[in-house]
């Protein structure tokens, strides 16, 4: 669900120095874990779950003492070993008599499988991209069902019924007496629907709120299964999961809303343009668009070479890059993970599609609930979009900045949940209520 920090390398593309380590000399803003900056980034991503049970921080510190900067591999072992040894822990457990400890083992054993796939994702033909995947899905599935109240698991048709949707129901309550108002989440570029429970669905069903989350193309299960990258018509896989909510006698339809994380934050807007049964829109954070941050940040001679149109050239260029192995890990996997997940083996080919996946100012017209959106103040993957998504919406936006003073200035808050969560779950019940909305990030 996170992405582009692998851009702050981009500047020295096409140089010597992009071989050498590109992190700020400035004092930073979150304590470093290791000296490779997207570990390190994901290691916190990681920590971050550990309010929502889908974590520990030892364990999580332990594999990190393992790592070698820029080894992928390393990765890979350190979450793999911690995964199958937690989830033979899970396996022994007696879930009967012990279904809190059982279900804990199973979500952190999900977690760390999930880990160990995380960089494996440039060698497309990896068994362990299936078999990594399978073995996360089976733990959490053993998880859920040991929740105070189970989860579900739909597959829904998409509406122009080409894919098939995976989505996960989370009622607040274990009656299906009261309609509760209900959170449709999806994640982003790179991050899974079930990271999400851990993220935020736990704390917003503690507040009341039915939780459902879905994956679209491009997203890590309709990725592998199949086999369908990124595309523009997001609504295709809104809309069925709108139209199962509507059934359910436990489901408030008039108080719906639609959340986006990360490069969620550009396709839950896109959505709502076409369907129209939600009461609000958040975007955590705001995207315009993928293909602007990559042009904006690309170095003058690699942009020249992808505005020539020459994609075998552009292709030697960045594959030589993304596949030395000297290369930093942020600028090695943003390129690996954006051919997986637009399902291409062309770098031209990929940041040729984004192209088509943004957030206009005449298309927002078509949005007429209002809009959150999020932005963390020290948040380089869409540096200053969030504002302009703002800027394009008028007076159905309401910005709100997460500040480094607090911790949650990270992209999409990463390690500050809970303030996520609260300033989530109070935005969306002034809207819910009528209440008036200011863009300063209060509510009156």
């Amino acid at each position: 669900m996170y992405l582009l920090r692998w851009l702050l390398a981009l500047s020295a593309l096409l140089t010597p120095a992009l071989t050498q380590n590109t992190t700020n000399s400035s004092a930073p803003v979150i304590y470093p874990i290791t000296s490779d900056p997207e570990m390190s980034f994901q290691l916190q991503v990681l920590l971050g779950y550990a309010d929502g049970e889908g974590a520990n921080s030892g364990e999580i510190l332990r594999a990190a003492s393992q790592l070698i900067p820029q080894n992928f591999e390393s990765f890979y072992s350190a979450f793999y070993y911690l995964a199958a040894k937690i989830q033979s822990i899970a396996t022994s457990t007696n879930a009967t008599k012990f279904p809190v400890s059982a279900r804990q083992a199973y979500f952190r054993a999900a977690t760390y499988y999930r880990a160990a796939d995380f960089f494996l994702h440039g060698n497309i033909t990896d068994p362990r991209i299936y078999s990594l995947w399978a073995s996360a899905l089976s733990n959490f599935d053993a998880a859920i069902k040991l929740l105070p109240i189970p989860a579900a698991r739909v597959n829904l048709t998409s509406s122009d019924g080409s894919y098939t949707v995976p989505a996960i129901f989370y009622p607040a309550s274990a009656t299906n007496s009261s309609k509760l108002p209900t959170i449709v989440a999806g994640t982003g570029y790179d991050g899974s629907q079930e990271e999400l429970y851990h993220a935020i669905g736990k704390s917003l069903l503690e507040r009341g709120y039915n939780f459902m989350t879905y994956e679209g193309p491009g997203q890590p299960t309709v990725r592998r299964y199949q086999n369908i990258g990124f595309r523009p018509d997001w609504w295709t896989a809104v809309t069925p999961v709108v139209d199962w909510l509507e059934k359910r006698s436990d489901v408030d339809t008039t108080k719906l809303a639609l959340v986006g994380i990360s490069y969620g934050g550009v396709l839950a807007p896109i959505a709502a343009t076409k369907e129209k049964r939600f009461k609000a829109v958040m975007a955590i954070d705001g995207v315009v668009s993928l293909y602007d941050s990559l042009i904006a940040q690309f170095p003058s001679s690699l942009t020249a070479l992808f505005k020539s149109g020459n994609a075998t050239a552009f292709d030697a260029v960045v594959n030589a890059a993304s596949f030395n192995t000297s290369t930093p890990s942020t600028f090695r996997w943003g390129v690996q993970q954006g051919m997986f997940a637009f399902n291409t083996t062309s770098p031209f080919d990929w940041v040729t599609r984004t192209k088509a996946i943004n957030v206009t100012a005449e298309s927002v017209k078509n949005i007429d609930v209002p809009v959150f959106v999020g932005d963390g103040e020290d948040d380089s993957s869409f540096s200053g979009q969030a504002k302009i998504v703002a800027g394009y919406l008028g007076d159905r936006a309401y910005y709100y900045e997460f500040t480094n003073a607090l911790g949650a200035g990270q992209h999409c808050q990463v390690g500050a949940e809970y303030q996520l969560a609260a300033v989530m779950g109070e935005w969306l019940d002034g809207v819910f209520s009528g209440a008036k909305l200011l863009a300063n990030g209060t509510v009156v």
